[in-house]
């Protein structure tokens, strides 16, 4: 969920959902796997709920309240664009733990039943239990509603208590607020995190299949090869001055029996041996043999042709790995029978889950060394599998994706592979911080619960900058925002502070040269908020639905920026006036301050972008946005200049390898542009890299920046020739403002050869 509007799609016609219901529709018609066409249709269902809702007056699209009826509090069945289907996440008909519930309480199985039960003494005692034990799971944020409102009974908040349930009692037949039952209290996750849990490994590991071609091939060592050589040591009885003579002469003794006993055998194998095909082939060596054979054995004689073909194959076969019964022959297939009797991954993968399974299914893992012992005695009587057989590669990294570690050591091991995977385990300790400036035990795991619910709530399309509902604004949490100590120097405020800024320096270090994602962004910014730093975090903005305005907290993070790079490399390299910004910046805020109820855009700001962007800006165009929303990046420097300046990050690694880092991820993205048909999403992300390669460098000393520029060219021999060739304008800039040069107002210099690079253009990149 992202908290402001500028990210949502502006498009409020029905042909968006339309198109996605078409889509839907097809891919539930069509698709060859079962469970993708199940999902389709119901991804169709939904989809026609939002256009019958549309069509209806139930839906005010582009709204905080999409849903006619519903406060904004109330979460929302999003479907992708931003749409409301017009349903409630927390409605619908009764989930089991609300059924069971009603046996338990003795109540009729409605939810107006069950909201009135737990206003008794019997219910309150029931949800006061709950909440002593931590027995209790929040999959939607209003299934804390009751909890916290028990909560507040015992506490002597009488009157809180019962605002709270005035404002929840409307909706109390329609929505879910019941907590759902858990063996126990969630884990703290302030100490450890995972990306999956045991049971969604052990869910990974069941739908594995064997290997078709890794099976395929193990019959063939197993079975065909073996057979071929019994075929080939049969032939060759007849052989005479080392041909095969086909029964030209008298056979031995039993031959033909021998022989017919061998395609007897054959068919056995071929009916319960069904990978592997090459021995229908009568082309290749063994269906050769054996089609001769079959031919002498039915007693019609060898025609010259197949026994040609005969006298071929088996001097192949002898030429190729000797004799059979050689030391050479003997030794080949000695290795191919041990390589034929390793242990399949699947089998291994179906151990790893039965040692998965007996793990509690709803957390991580916390020691992952068990699970990935190599087998043994006991569990090789069990399986068959040979004792002492490791676990595969393969299946380690699904048991290590639910590892539950401090997420510095997760990003280490690499079950954290991208900025974007680490926004998405963030809240877990968002979560568990935020919940921190709570002083009870109890209220802060029901906050905790909450918050990690309330995440997995999607974001809505929504218009005119309006901004996304926030934890804040939940009744709920409202109800008990008198129990919360933030302020600054308190052990609740400190805790998100420090959790800021080691969550800022773990991007910027583990991910250099990736634009944080606005996941992340989000994230951050409610640490900020629990800390009361006020320090500006701005989105990424999309190019095609771009309204051409910037809220004020963009003009804030330019201005933050300019108190950190004000008369640095940055600020040269990009043309900026910082001291210009400062004075819109104080100007804004004055405007502001004169009105009663505030701005919420920047124009000046907005005017500013516009203005470096150039002429080619002004038509609308989403390379024009795109060039625009750019702009206002380098101006913010995209939060780099925030998490330094205010939140006070630094990375242990240094400046000057972040800005070398930075500039590998430059080289590697260049790359891709090489003979690329669509290069323009290389370029640009390999612009927002250099961007803060070029941050980064801003930060050191003069002379290390020399030092960096001097020896930038060593990383480019690294990469492709072509790497070198399309930096060189990049590189000519750089090195053009380290000695103190300028460019033009078209950002280049030298005749073009030197160029500021940036990632958007309306009228063909220099790049391509």
């Amino acid at each position: 969920m992202n908290d402001d509007a500028e990210q949502q799609p502006l498009t409020v016609a029905p042909s968006y959902p339309e198109g996605q219901l078409a889509k839907a529709f097809v891919t539930a018609l069509t698709h060859e796997d079962a469970g993708v066409r199940h999902r389709a249709e119901v991804r169709g269902q939904r989809w026609r709920e939002v256009l019958a809702a549309l069509a209806a007056g139930r839906l005010s699209v582009g709204s905080r309240t999409p849903v006619v009826g519903l406060p904004p509090w109330v979460t929302p069945e999003v479907m992708r664009g931003g749409f409301a289907t017009g349903s409630a996440s927390a409605g619908g008909p009764l989930r089991s733990h609300e059924t069971e519930a009603a046996r338990t309480f003795g109540v009729p199985a409605r939810r107006r039943a069950l909201f009135a039960y737990c206003l008794t003494e019997p219910g309150l005692a029931w949800l006061w239990a709950r909440l002593d034990s931590g027995g209790y799971e929040v999959g939607v944020p209003e299934e804390a509603a009751l909890l916290t409102m028990a909560w507040l009974v015992r506490r002597g908040e009488t009157g809180a208590a019962l605002d709270l349930v005035a404002e929840l009692e409307p909706f109390a037949d329609r929505l879910r607020f019941l907590p759902r039952p858990a063996d126990g209290p969630a884990p703290d996750a302030t100490a450890a995190v995972h990306r999956h849990t045991a049971s969604e490994a052990v869910d990974a590991l069941a739908r594995r299949r064997p290997n078709a071609a890794v099976e395929t091939q193990r019959e063939a060592l197993a079975v065909w090869q073996p057979f071929a050589d019994e075929l080939l040591i049969h032939w060759l009885r007849t052989a005479h001055d080392g041909d095969v003579l086909g029964l030209a002469l008298a056979p031995e003794a039993n031959w033909l029996a021998q022989g017919e006993a061998l395609l007897g055998r054959y068919r056995v194998l071929a009916a319960e041996h069904t990978l592997c095909s090459k021995h229908r082939d009568p082309k290749e060596n063994l269906g050769i043999l054996r089609g001769a054979l079959e031919e002498v054995v039915a007693g019609r004689p060898l025609e010259a042709r197949r026994l040609g073909l005969l006298r071929h194959a088996v001097r192949s076969m002898v030429r190729r790995r000797g004799l059979p019964g050689s030391a050479a022959h003997t030794a080949l297939r000695h290795r191919q029978a041990e390589q034929a009797a390793l242990p399949s991954h699947h089998a291994l993968a179906r151990l790893v889950s039965r040692r998965l399974a007996a793990l509690p299914p709803e957390t991580g893992i916390t020691d992952i060394a068990p699970p990935l012992r190599p087998v043994d005695e006991e569990e090789s009587r069990e399986t068959g599998l040979p004792i002492g057989a490791v676990v595969p590669a393969t299946v380690s990294k699904v048991v290590e994706s639910a590892l539950s570690a401090p997420i510095g050591t997760l990003v280490e091991r690499g079950v954290i592979p991208s900025a974007e995977v680490m926004a998405e385990l963030v809240p877990q300790l968002v979560a568990a911080t935020t919940a921190h400036a709570y002083g009870d035990a109890a209220l802060r795991a029901v906050m905790a619960a909450n918050y990690r619910a309330f995440r997995n709530r999607r974001s809505l399309l929504l218009l005119n900058l309006e901004r996304q509902v926030r934890v804040e604004e939940l009744p709920w949490v409202r109800a008990v925002s008198r129990q919360r100590s933030a302020a600054p120097g308190t052990s609740g405020g400190e805790g998100a502070l420090s959790v800021l800024r080691h969550l800022g320096e773990l991007a910027v270090q583990a991910f250099p040269g990736t634009l944080l994602p606005n996941p992340l962004i989000r994230e951050f910014g409610v640490l900020d908020r629990q800390g009361d730093l006020g320090a500006p975090f701005v989105e990424e903005l999309a190019a095609d639905i771009f309204m051409g305005t910037f809220s004020p907290k963009f003009l804030k993070a330019a201005r933050v920026a300019g108190e950190l790079l004000g008369g640095t490399l940055y600020e040269r390299y990009y043309g900026i006036d910082y001291a210009a910004i400062r004075n819109l910046a104080i100007v804004e805020t004055g405007e502001a301050l004169s009105r009663s109820s505030g701005t919420r855009t920047s124009p000046g700001f907005a005017r500013l972008c516009a203005e470096r962007a150039g002429p080619a800006s002004r038509a609308w165009s989403v390379a024009a946005n795109g060039m625009v929303i750019e702009q206002a990046q380098i101006l913010t420097t995209h939060n780099l200049a925030t998490l330094v300046h205010r939140v006070g990050i630094t990375p242990g690694v240094g400046w000057a390898d972040l800005a070398r880092l930075c500039f590998a991820t430059v080289c590697r993205l260049t790359a891709r542009v090489h003979r690329d048909p669509r290069p323009l999403g290389a370029i640009k992300d390999a612009a927002y890299a250099w961007r803060q390669m070029v941050f980064h460098l801003s930060l050191c000393p003069p002379q290390e920046q020399r030092r960096f520029i001097a020896g930038i060219e060593e990383e480019t021999a690294r990469h492709p020739a072509h790497v070198a060739t399309r930096l060189a304008p990049a590189l000519a800039g750089l090195a053009l403002v380290g000695e103190g040069g300028t460019f033009g107002r078209d950002g280049a210099a030298d005749s073009g050869r030197a160029r500021r690079f940036v990632g958007w253009s309306t009228d063909g990149h220099w790049m391509r």
